[in-house]
């Protein structure tokens, strides 16, 4: 029985995929290209699409369009370390690539909190298994930051680099549209739905030692908070309003 166009083009994308092609959690052509290449109607090429979704292959966000489907990359909020060490921990190769070294005079926020009118700034993206998952920016203040170089970094997090001993951290998440800029390091659209992350990392003193901001692609990132306590409101825990 002859198969039909839909069948065909799903038949191809399903090699791509299965050849590496198309690695996981990566975007897809849209809808418009593939028409394109497959010289097939956008109905059409939707169609191949949803029959690759039923098998699990490929899934569909707003603000994205088609990606491979991945499971996402889950950061645990209930203790203070980083995302690659759990990355690790479930057998995914985490990587840094620093994009900027440099000591900046401190904008007006950090400064404030780190009590720094020079800090380093570094700004790296973070990779799984080779993609793209985070861009991150740190400050730090100058006087634990003098002594780095650019391979400190880009080898191992900062807290293990700054010398000084860690109380806890203060973590502020919110959604956020991706700029141009962020869009192309993350391999998204531009205007795609991010999690954008504030963290304010403290000595056991109480000092702010540390601020960093981290942006994530919403279709591959999941926070995870462990709630063990009932309590009377069915509100998430930290919920915060903005104004």
């Amino acid at each position: 029985m002859r198969r039909t166009r839909y069948q065909e083009i799903a038949d191809e994308l399903r090699s791509r995929l299965a050849s590496g092609e198309l690695g996981a959690g990566r975007l897809l052509p849209s809808e418009s290209e593939l028409s394109s290449d497959y010289a097939a109607s956008r109905v059409t090429v939707r169609r191949a699409l949803e029959v690759l979704r039923d098998e699990g292959l490929v899934d569909s966000r707003q603000g994205f369009g088609w990606f491979v489907a991945a499971d996402p990359v889950r950061q645990a909020l209930g203790r203070l370390g980083t995302i690659e060490s759990q990355l690790e921990a479930e057998g995914v190769r985490s990587a840094r690539r620093v994009l900027d070294f440099r000591f900046v005079a401190a904008p007006a926020r950090v400064r404030k909190l780190l009590d720094s009118e020079t800090v380093l700034r570094v700004r790296r993206l973070n990779l799984a298994d080779g993609e793209p998952f985070a861009l991150v920016t740190v400050w730090c203040p100058e006087r634990y930051g003098a002594e780095l170089s650019r391979a400190d970094v880009e080898r191992s997090p900062f807290y293990e680099l700054i010398g000084v001993e860690l109380g806890g951290a203060v973590q502020s998440i919110g959604a956020a549209a991706a700029t141009a800029h962020d869009a192309e390091l993350l391999e998204v659209p531009t205007g795609s739905p991010v999690l954008r992350c504030e963290r304010i990392t403290s000595s056991t003193s109480g000092q702010a030692v540390l601020v960093s901001e981290h942006v994530f692609p919403a279709h591959l990132t999941e926070f995870v908070v462990d709630l063990p306590h009932a309590d009377a409101s069915i509100a998430p825990s930290g919920l915060r309003l903005l104004e």
